[in-house]
């Protein structure tokens, strides 16, 4: 019965879309029917239960291209509320179809939801994820890419193949128990291992050919710690990260934080054997491993010997390796115009955000604070608040832009931010541990991080001309990052950790870019499929 509704619905959003969200309907349509389930699998040697989409885990992978539609049903069988967001995907003037709590409502038990996306003018490496609770600890996740459309020009020669690699922390327990854990005021100790694609050591294999090139797409899609990719006697040569193309630099090994992705070349132009491809954690003693197995078909011999060492807990080494990445200029993006055409250092800053993260104490309860605010999770979604005008579900223009240094406190906060204006975002970090920060809706410039506290004068090492863009950033100790964006897509936008635990306890709040324009070209309007919950319940979205 459940499939049988969906269908129906899944027709009627279609029909809906083209006539009403406006949605270009020249561009192609991926249709997707998943189902939600637990499973048992053994990733690191005893049987765990995961959350699994249509039997896999990981998830199915996306592929589509720039423009492309994607119509994705998702059907609960899980005994919980279930919500899928996506990392990296922009979701223009459609913040209704984010994903988040603060967007959209749960899927309950036995229930669907279709969301309605479509990559507009992106393209790139990215995933998706489960986004309440500690679900995303349990599985759900898969790979998100989005290709070029043929007539764009591409700063490489199509690979011999497209390898994706979901590396990431893992615990034993389940995602109840770490919840568990979190709601009795115990911390949450380190991951008990690392996983690749789903599989523990030496569970995963690639398998190429001598003297071909291949692209690696690497998301760490861990909750607690950064990571460093590696391939023994191969060369990574970094080409992409999150949608935008790169200097093609060589590395032997890059450093992934939490939340992020990168696309490298790696040429098997060694001799025919198995090589190890290695993650490790990093800034964690001790230190985690995993391993994958890189298998060129015409070897005979088993991977053996020593792993290829990496980088630890050394921080000037992970600082100079993000410094050295930066924007090919002359390459295009989704659009054949060059990606340097944006002069984003000549644009006058209209606004500056500080945003401070620090560990809080609220009522005998570990919590995690920006601006001394930690996030109290509404039981609407904020988005649906202001739909339907329903007064008290969160605060406007609650969040403070420069830290207070005041005594944490709880608060469903919203920053109040005006669309179409240029602003600089200021992440400061005081604390002793690497910080993960993700924006949605967004793709900012990073142009600077270095130690230290931020003061005016830090932006006279800014990188004005070639700073690369992506959607998430990380800081690290005792330092800051600053990021610009141009506030140019209307919406209510989740800015979080990457540590899901930090997020979970606080460490987030929703960015409100505000137009008073209701033109279909500014936003979207609500979905007629929305889901309805809390104080949002019973009433109606909108007629056709």
């Amino acid at each position: 019965m459940i499939e049988n509704r969906a269908l129906c619905l899944s027709t009627l959003v279609v029909f809906l879309v083209l006539l009403v969200n406006g949605i270009n309907g020249e561009n192609p349509y991926r249709h997707y029917d998943w189902k939600v389930t637990y499973g048992y699998v053994y990733p690191m040697g005893v049987k765990q239960q995961v959350i699994m989409i249509n039997g896999q885990f990981p998830g199915p992978q996306i592929d589509c291209v720039t423009n492309d539609n994607l119509i994705i049903s998702v059907h609960n069988y899980l005994n919980e509320p279930f919500l899928i967001s996506w990392n990296g995907l922009q979701q223009r003037r459609n913040s209704y179809q984010d994903g988040m709590p603060g967007t959209t409502c749960p899927i309950p038990p036995r229930r669907n939801f279709t969301y309605i996306l479509q990559a507009k003018d992106q393209i790139g490496s990215f995933f998706y994820f489960p986004s309440i609770a500690l679900h995303k600890a349990s599985g759900g996740f898969g790979a998100l890419r989005i290709y070029s459309r043929p007539r764009i020009p591409v700063p490489f020669p199509p690979p011999a193949g497209d390898f994706t690699v979901l590396a990431g922390d893992w615990y034993k327990k389940s995602h109840r128990q770490l919840t568990r854990m979190l709601e009795r005021g115990r911390n949450i100790p380190m991951p008990d291992g690392l996983l690749i694609n789903g599989r523990g050591w030496n569970g995963y294999t690639f398998t190429v050919e001598q003297g071909r090139t291949y692209r690696f797409r690497i998301s760490n899609v861990g909750i607690a710690t950064s990571i460093n990719f590696r391939i023994a006697g191969h060369k990574l040569k970094l080409v992409e990260v999150e949608g935008t193309h790169t200097l093609q630099t060589n590395y032997a090994s890059l450093d992934i934080h939490l939340g992020q992705s990168y696309s490298v070349l790696v040429t098997a132009d060694q001799a025919p054997d198995d090589y190890y491809v290695v993650v490790s954690s990093r800034f964690t003693k001790p230190v985690l491993t995993t391993t994958a197995v890189l298998h060129y078909r015409n070897s005979w011999k088993k991977v053996s010997g020593p792993l290829p060492r990496g980088p630890t807990t050394q921080i000037g080494w992970s600082l100079n390796q993000a410094h050295s990445i930066r924007m090919n200029l002359s390459a295009s993006g989704p659009r054949p115009n060059p990606q340097g055409s944006y002069h984003y250092g000549l644009i006058k800053l209209q606004r500056t955000i500080m945003l401070a993260n620090s560990p809080a104490y609220i009522n005998g309860q570990q919590r995690y604070a920006i601006n001394s605010v930690s996030y109290l999770q509404a039981d609407t979604p904020l988005k649906l608040a202001d739909y339907f005008n329903i007064p008290g579900v969160y605060y406007p223009n609650s969040m403070p832009s420069y830290p207070t240094w005041g005594t944490p406190y709880l608060k469903t906060a919203s920053l109040q931010t005006d669309y179409r204006t240029f602003v600089e975002i200021i992440f400061q970090n005081m604390e002793d541990s690497v910080q993960s920060y993700h924006i949605d809706g967004y793709a900012f410039f990073v142009v600077g991080m270095d130690g230290g506290q931020w003061t005016p004068r830090s932006r006279l090492s800014y990188n004005l001309r070639d700073a690369v863009t992506r959607s998430t950033v990380q800081v690290y100790p005792k330092a800051w990052t600053a990021v610009y964006m141009s506030l140019d897509n209307v919406g209510m936008w989740n800015i979080r950790s990457e540590n899901w635990i930090r997020q979970y306890l606080g460490q987030q709040f929703y960015m409100r870019v505000y137009t008073p324009s209701r033109s279909l070209r500014d936003e979207y309007p609500i979905p007629k499929n929305a889901l309805l919950c809390g104080r949002a319940r019973g009433r109606h979205t909108r007629p056709l």
